[in-house]
């Protein structure tokens, strides 16, 4: 069995990220910032929002917390939003209210949207993002493949999808509509899976010498799983994800790409205006 480990590649992608910060704080004086909201208290949560304030912390980026209540995030976001020192906005999911999800994301601004969950995304949601980058850094070519992604929501699997199909590759997309699970994956070289049902690909769904990428989690008896059942793991053949560390890493990492993304464009806009000027003054 070969491991996909995300966390063997995050050192090398922090190094570079903390030049490009470096960059714009010295070179066009861009402070990024990164600003993340949430209603309700989760230990859960806690934990999300810590990993990313201590990346944020390596790498120089500033990072604020809000804790709000349902009748003041919106307004917040509206004034982060006209904030020009916050170059990313987060929502922090779930909402303690779960009806206004749709409602609070999309009233992040396109611009500040970095973790893409709104209906009009500029940015690659990061946990797409970081599977895409995953695989290229342990040498997967997705090119001449057959390709499966189970699930199809906004986070991972849409986003995914449409990144890969643009990519030319050779995608399927199973959902809960798919009436044989196991027909549709026994044919494919690599299986992408993040539907959050424990367990639901077993190991007789699987090709010989397959990839697989586990992006599921759910919980379970106090625990964090994944969508793959226990028999998959118990094959050497495979080139898979670790039950911890696989994917996770690079979400946080490809999320502050995002920032550092957002960041520069403000700064090639100060240059913009910077030529403008000179032109004025010759």
């Amino acid at each position: 069995m070969k491991l996909l480990n995300g966390a063997e590649l995050v050192g090398y992608i922090k190094e570079r990220q903390a030049r490009q910060v470096r960059a714009l704080r010295q070179s066009w004086d861009v402070f990024p910032k990164l600003a993340i909201l949430r209603t309700g208290n989760s230990h859960v949560t806690d934990k999300y929002m810590q990993l990313k304030a201590d990346y944020g912390k390596d790498i120089l980026i500033d990072v604020d917390t809000y804790d709000l209540a349902d009748d003041e995030i919106i307004d917040k976001i509206k004034r982060l939003n006209d904030d020009d020192s916050v170059h990313g906005i987060i929502i922090q999911l779930p909402l303690s209210n779960k009806d206004m999800t749709n409602q609070v994301v999309n009233a992040v601004s396109p611009d500040k949207d970095i973790d893409g969950l709104g209906d009009n995304p500029k940015y690659i949601p990061a946990t797409a993002l970081a599977i895409d980058w995953l695989l290229a850094g342990y040498n997967v070519d997705l090119e001449y493949k057959k390709i499966a992604i189970v699930g199809k929501g906004r986070l991972v699997g849409m986003p995914l999808a449409k990144l890969w199909i643009n990519n030319g590759f050779n995608v399927v997309i199973c959902d809960t509509k798919t009436q044989d699970l196991a027909k549709a994956l026994q044919p494919v070289d690599v299986i992408v899976t993040a539907t959050g049902v424990p367990h639901l690909i077993t190991s007789d769904m699987i090709s010989k010498n397959a990839v697989v990428v586990d992006a599921g989690t759910a919980s379970e008896n106090n625990k964090i799983v994944g969508d793959l059942a226990e028999d998959v793991r118990m094959r050497d053949d495979l080139t898979i994800t670790p039950l911890k560390g696989g994917v996770g890493p690079l979400t946080v990492a490809a999320l502050f790409d995002n920032v550092i993304m957002a960041a520069r464009k403000v700064a090639d806009k100060k240059g913009q205006q910077d030529v403008k000027k000179s032109s004025v003054r010759l």
